[in-house]
């Protein structure tokens, strides 16, 4: 049987905004990604919540989807997230992404009034009709407001072909196996909560979909290549090292807090897109604190690229 189309660390760049003028900032983009496959990223995912895609105009989205894609030149797999508020805007961003080259797509159920089991199918249908590529469902009750359990997303899957890949956000470890058990193997499950990282992997998730590589690139690899090691003792310190870390990504908002430890780290992707406020002062000293702690024990920035 073929492995996941996907698997491994699956990086998430931001969205740069230039700090005058608000437009999107390519040449910033195309540093921040080539960055991140060169560090040794196993995937680059842009456009999801971390990358402010739902801000974004649909000239800046095209542009900002063919410039990662660009970037990445196939040197590694890319998955682009394509959600929007409606089934005609998915579509549309699903045949931009795949006229660019993107290996697979990530569609969250971005809604406004909760969708019927039957809108869900008739959605990710016509999303799946668009395009011969793979589709990743995101579920991130988080910022979607739709929680879809895994009786759910396997019922889904068995309507929707394509569906191969599910990234998992709610925060409860219990749905990584039992997505796998209940689809008998057939979906893969991808980690999005950035605490969970290592009981995910142990749960049997194919990757881990996180923006820390932005910042921490070599620690993070580290993390997955000791776990896929079996080097459980190792695994674990990286974990308890990581943690205040991804624990404060999560808790202050990736947008804000990464391109925040982007500055810190003179690597400036601008601030984020209002209705969003950058990491306040206080925050953005302790994020400093707490990565200088993490770059002291080894852990440097990649070299621009």
């Amino acid at each position: 049987m073929a492995g996941p189309v996907l698997a491994g660390v699956i990086a998430y760049p931001v969205t740069p905004f230039d700090a005058h003028t608000g437009a999107v900032d390519l040449p910033a983009l195309r540093a921040l990604t080539g960055d991140l496959v060169a560090a040794g990223s196993h995937a680059v995912a842009p456009l999801g919540s971390t990358g402010e895609s739902a801000y974004l105009t649909d000239p800046e989205w095209d542009a900002v989807c063919e410039t990662t894609l660009d970037t990445v030149a196939g040197r590694v797999p890319t998955l682009v997230g394509v959600s929007h508020w409606s089934t005609e805007g998915t579509v549309r961003r699903a045949r931009v992404a795949a006229r660019h080259g993107a290996t697979a797509l990530m569609v969250l159920p971005q809604v406004y009034w909760k969708l019927t089991e039957a809108e869900l199918v008739r959605h990710y249908t016509e999303v799946a009709r668009a395009t011969d590529l793979p589709m990743m469902l995101y579920n991130n009750p988080g910022t979607s407001g739709v929680d879809l359990p895994p009786e759910t997303v396997v019922a889904l899957a068995r309507k929707v072909p394509s569906l191969t890949m599910v990234k998992e956000s709610s925060g409860e470890p219990a749905r990584f196996r039992a997505i796998r058990e209940l689809s008998d193997g057939a979906l893969s499950v991808y980690n999005g909560s950035n605490p969970l990282a290592l009981e995910a992997f142990r749960a049997g998730a194919a990757g881990w979909c996180t923006a820390a590589p932005c910042l921490v690139p070599r620690r993070v690899l580290e993390l997955h290549a000791a776990v896929a090691g079996g080097h459980d003792d190792r695994a674990d310190a990286l974990l308890g090292e990581l943690l205040p870390f991804l624990r404060f990504l999560v808790r202050h908002g990736l947008p804000r807090t990464v391109k925040a430890g982007l500055e810190i780290q003179n690597r400036p992707a601008g601030p984020p897109r209002p209705p969003l406020l950058p990491l306040p002062d206080d925050e953005t000293r302790q994020l400093e604190k707490l990565l200088t702690r993490l770059l002291d024990d080894g852990v440097a920035p990649p070299a621009a690229v």
